[in-house]
């Protein structure tokens, strides 16, 4: 069973992102106030739930929720800033859109940038140990995966409405016999290359 919150005499949201080891697209992140009576058994780190799972969650969270809100940095600026520092902007711009300022923030994994003044906890595999983190990463994932799926339909061949821009030998044998679309993160090896070995 999963905690409802770390500090419970404080407004806590959980953050946390989907797509940081994709090829293209961008970084989702999900903040998300629940309210101190909170309770569903089925919610967990989103990646245990299955894809229907996660949308019937995605509605009761977002019903159920004091405030939610999600935040994005495309590709363009995750070949700027990188990954890590486009992973924590977008969990910033997600706290920044919430209707109520939380007095805590619940960081899925080990590394976050402050937000002005908000104290911010960092916690490893958090999305399976606390409802906020795991509330958050099934809205992030789902978010994204939406995206994905409006630009399947532009790029059909890459195979984005399975692998959701993820690293799969299809999505690399599409790059290689097609190249890259405008929404690969070019600064990502997006062709696995083999290592020589001289004999």
């Amino acid at each position: 069973m999963l905690q409802l919150s770390l500090y419970p005499e404080l407004i806590e949201a959980g953050c946390d992102e989907a797509g940081r080891g994709c090829l293209a697209g961008p970084v989702y992140a999900a903040a998300v106030i629940l309210p101190k009576d909170f309770v569903c058994e089925e919610l967990n780190d989103s990646k245990q739930l299955t894809e229907k799972e996660r949308y019937l969650l995605r509605p009761l969270i977002e019903e159920k929720a004091l405030a939610w809100a999600v935040g994005v940095v495309d590709h363009q600026e995750i070949d700027k800033i990188n990954i890590l520092n486009a992973s924590i902007l977008a969990m910033q711009r997600a706290v920044a859109s919430l209707a109520i300022r939380p007095q805590h923030l619940l960081i899925d994994g080990n590394r976050f940038h402050s937000y002005e003044d908000i104290p911010h906890t960092c916690i490893v595999k958090g999305d399976g140990k606390l409802l906020p983190i795991a509330a958050a990463s099934v809205l992030a994932k789902t978010y994204r995966d939406d995206y994905m799926l409006k630009l399947h339909e532009e790029y059909p061949l890459y195979d984005w409405d399975h692998n959701k821009g993820y690293p799969t030998k299809k999505h690399r044998e599409a790059i290689k016999e097609h190249g890259v679309t405008p929404y690969h993160r070019l600064t990502f090896n997006l062709i696995e290359r083999q290592l020589d070995i001289n004999f």
